[in-house]
């Protein structure tokens, strides 16, 4: 980073390029060694690096208030770019606008404003729009913003050349002219075009007339059509050469010849080893596993069920005197498992009283069980009428009292006599306890330790007066702060 001179200062700038490279880049530019061009005072100290970069801070809030400015005067431009010098006592402002403004009052108004030389310039839309810069169409950052520094004119005919169709919207770039990118390849069109005739775009067979549609430079091929007609016929270069002599002699001849244009069918790509099987897996893979997961959960259950089931019966039989079970009722459906006939039947186990126990499809005939004898000394109803409403049960005999004497109904029982009450009265009856009663009578002051005489309850809510002092009591002393004890010696083993 260097020094160099600037309008009634100095600025910082960059050296990019030194030595022959220089001249050659001037000669290039078509750039000449005159005053004009500025010359480097020194290299930039740390003090001219951090005034750069305040005034560098300045720029967009100066580009705000200058855009305010220009709009309250009423002037028809837009400023694209403020540039403050390093030592901050020039402003450029950059601009675009489509006629001619009078902006001798804005000076005036920046010049108060921002309190530096200002110097106005006016820019085309492909110079703002390297300014502001972008991504273009193909992707890239764009050319006006990066290395394009000279801008040539761009026309329709660039696109023409070229085959292009003409669509503004394809053809206009960020700043809304043509892209200049349409004249990269223009000068190699047009090498290729020289061989092409210019005098050809109608030619005359006996057909008809038939108009020029377009040239393909690639493969040395003129495009044709009739006018009655939207086929297009390829011609080579010397057969519309040979039809445009024969028109010129009179003679019309009877067809194009037509050449016939093979799409050469691109080449099988490589085999790079692998497939593209996106779509072409199964997953019957992973459902035989999910099956296989869920057959598992299911026995798994099953087994619990049968395991709970056993447990339950041989606790019942365990429960039942004389190891008796009960006749399974009839109307009860069987299990599904039991009809089937590749089923093979269990082997019997060993009973709980060390017997072996019967197989299961036995079982259906067995005899009923005989009633167990009652606990109450009766014999036991059988199962199946116990479903009916029992009969109403007969009043027991009484039994004997604790007391020796035989125990009376509840409801002729006597009133019990009142006991002597606690206080040496009489206890009122029970009866007469739900009334509510009597208020209490105020009770006479008891005396009081002190000798005096107490106060009713009632009074004691209000708050106590403050004790006087008595005639023998002392003022407390106030005590001496006390030394901090000794830390105890540790008891080490």
């Amino acid at each position: 980073m260097v020094a160099v001179e600037g309008i009634s200062g100095f600025d910082v700038g960059m050296v990019n390029l030194t030595g022959e490279l220089v001249k050659l880049q001037m000669k290039k530019r078509r750039v000449e060694d005159t005053p004009e061009v500025k010359k480097v005072l020194r290299r930039a100290s740390n003090d001219d690096m951090h005034r750069m970069s305040e005034n560098k801070n300045r720029e967009r809030d100066a580009l705000i208030k200058a855009r305010a400015i220009a709009r309250n005067l009423g002037l028809e431009m837009k400023l694209a770019e403020v540039e403050i010098q390093a030592d901050g006592r020039k402003a450029t402002f950059f601009y675009t606008a489509d006629d001619r403004v009078d902006f001798r009052e804005l000076i005036k108004v920046y010049a108060s404003e921002f309190r530096v030389k200002v110097e106005m310039r006016q820019i085309g839309a492909r110079q703002e729009a390297g300014k502001v810069g972008g991504i273009g169409s193909c992707g890239r950052e764009l050319c006006c913003s990066t290395w394009l520094t000279d801008f040539k004119s761009v026309n329709t005919t660039a696109a023409r050349y070229q085959n292009l169709s003409i669509n503004q919207a394809k053809l206009s770039g960020q700043c809304g002219r043509l892209k200049c990118c349409l004249n990269y390849e223009l000068d190699t069109y047009l090498d290729a075009l020289k061989d092409f005739p210019d005098d050809c775009d109608v030619i005359e067979t006996s057909t008809g007339k038939a108009s020029l549609q377009k040239r393909d430079i690639f493969k040395n091929l003129m495009w044709y059509s009739y006018d009655n007609s939207n086929k297009q016929y390829p011609l080579t270069i010397s057969r519309v050469k040979e039809i445009r002599q024969l028109n010129m002699q009179g003679i019309r001849p009877d067809e194009l010849k037509a050449v016939e244009v093979v799409t050469s069918k691109p080449n099988k790509e490589a085999d790079l080893g692998f497939a593209d099987v996106v779509g072409q897996i199964s997953l019957r893979s992973l459902e035989k596993a999910s099956q296989k997961r869920k057959a598992k959960n299911r026995e798994k259950q099953q087994k619990d069920q049968q395991q709970q089931r056993e447990k339950g019966k041989g606790g019942e039989q365990q429960a039942r005197p004389g190891g008796q079970q009960q006749p399974r009722q009839s109307g009860r459906p069987e299990q599904k498992g039991r009809e089937r006939g590749d089923q093979k039947p269990r082997e019997p186990r060993p009973d709980n009283r060390g017997g072996e126990q019967k197989p299961r499809e036995n079982r259906g005939d067995q005899k009923p069980r005989e009633p167990r004898p009652d606990n109450r000394g009766g014999e036991q109803k059988p199962r199946e009428n116990r479903g009916e409403p029992r009969p109403p049960r007969e009043p027991r005999e009484p039994r004997p009292d604790n007391r020796g004497g035989e125990q009376k109904p509840r409801e002729n029982r006597p009133p019990r006599e009142p006991r002597p009450d606690n206080r040496g009265g009489e206890q009122k009856p029970r009866e007469n306890r739900g009334e509510p009663r009597p208020p209490r009578e105020p009770r006479e002051p008891r005396p009081d330790n002190r000798g005096g005489e107490q106060k009713p309850r009632e009074n004691r809510g209000e708050p106590r007066p403050p004790r006087e002092p008595r005639a023998d009591q002392k003022p407390r002393e106030p005590r001496e702060p006390r030394e901090p004890r000794d830390p105890k010696p540790e008891n080490k083993q």
